[in-house]
């Protein structure tokens, strides 16, 4: 069995504590997905129809460029996806991510947080870009969440 890598995007800073805390808990690699032109205020103004992200999250073809990139994605078996829930699915900058590197083989398990949605379409959305990997149904994790309670989730995986 190959690394696990826990590689997670965050706007707001609470899906990278949770990544770190479950990186932490199963001893995975970390890294984050940086957007090549980082997130604002104004850009994650959801209730505006013209911020960054209310265009990207309508229209799907939409892939923010990433500003950088996993060495030797290839070491890795296991790769948790962790995301904030935007319009009930993953952000489009995890799309990009999810095109930009080979999964075959490997098993993805995308966790997220958010303010009350659930998962959405996105683990359905992920295998789609994912193919010949396993994409497993995610799980939404609250802020507090445990280090026992992340380790006891991945276990399953690693």
């Amino acid at each position: 069995m190959g690394k696990t890598l826990v590689a997670y995007f965050s706007a707001s800073g609470v899906t990278a504590g949770l990544s770190k805390k479950l990186s932490d808990a199963i001893g995975a690699d970390l890294f984050e997905i940086k957007p090549e032109q980082k997130y604002t205020s104004a850009d994650l103004n959801w209730m505006d129809k013209k911020s960054r992200s209310s265009v990207e999250m309508n229209d799907r073809n939409s892939r923010p460029a990433i500003g950088n990139k996993v060495e030797n994605m290839e070491q890795y078996s296991a790769v948790f996806v962790g995301l904030p829930i935007w319009w009930y699915r993953e952000p489009s900058i995890i799309d990009t991510f999810m095109e930009a590197y080979n999964f075959d083989g490997k098993t993805v398990i995308p966790f997220a947080t958010s303010g009350g949605s659930g998962m959405g379409d996105s683990s359905k959305n992920m295998q789609e870009l994912a193919k010949g990997a396993k994409v497993v149904s995610g799980k939404r994790f609250a802020k507090s969440v445990s280090s026992e309670e992340l380790k006891a989730w991945a276990t399953e995986w690693t």
